[in-house]
């Protein structure tokens, strides 16, 4: 034991550094560069991004990919790209979930989780400070009518009661059920492209409605 401390005292340790001294530069410049590699992965971890480009229900790949945004009361909301035929909940999942202050009635009355996602939809969800409408068969409803600048009316075609609906021109009974049942809609447009409407009717009510 002594004869090795005696050996380490006398150890030429400049003239060991120096013929090695490439070896321990490589070794060095390996640690640093690994440290500045976990940095800018955890960096990229915790930065937030206004595109994801994960998620859905199907494999995706450039030629089959959707975009879709969600807003309001979820955690994430941003723009998300998603594999095609995703569903609403695929969304919702992607942003997080819902916030503490989300209307989780209006949710779970307009919302069909179920449904697909169409190429540039959009989806908000509402906060539970929005104002209520009157309510319609003994249940609270939420907001189905916005004023425009105008002081003109509109219905939201997402949220509106079957009665409500069938007050629009050309709406009756059948077409107010069928609107209630394609629920949600991104734009009033989607009511000729889910096959709601036909477009000559749309354009009979398309300055009297909404989506939000």
């Amino acid at each position: 034991m002594g004869n090795i401390f005696h050996q380490l005292q006398h150890f030429d340790y400049d003239a060991f550094f120096f013929r090695n001294r490439y070896y321990i530069f490589i070794i060095l410049l390996g640690v640093i560069l690994i440290g500045l590699g976990v940095f800018a992965s955890k960096k990229g971890l915790t930065g937030s991004s206004k595109v994801v480009v994960s998620g859905g229900t199907q494999n995706s790949s450039s030629d089959n990919e959707i975009v879709a945004e969600i807003a309001g009361e979820v955690v994430k909301p941003a723009v998300y790209k998603l594999a095609d035929g995703s569903r609403v909940e695929d969304l919702l999942v992607m942003a997080g979930g819902l916030t503490a202050d989300a209307d989780r009635t209006w949710v779970d009355k307009n919302l069909n989780r179920a449904a697909k996602i169409t190429d540039g939809q959009k989806i908000y969800i509402p906060p539970q400070s929005m104002p209520m409408s009157a309510k319609n068969s003994g249940e609270d409803q939420t907001i189905s009518t916005v004023s425009t600048d105008q002081g003109s009316v509109l219905i939201n075609i997402n949220s509106a009661s079957a009665k409500e609906l069938d007050s629009l021109p050309g709406i009756g009974p059948v077409y107010a059920q069928n609107i209630i049942d394609h629920r949600p809609y991104s734009t009033v447009d989607d009511l000729v492209s889910k096959k709601v409407v036909s477009a000559g009717l749309l354009n009979k009510i398309k300055d009297k409605i909404s989506v939000y």
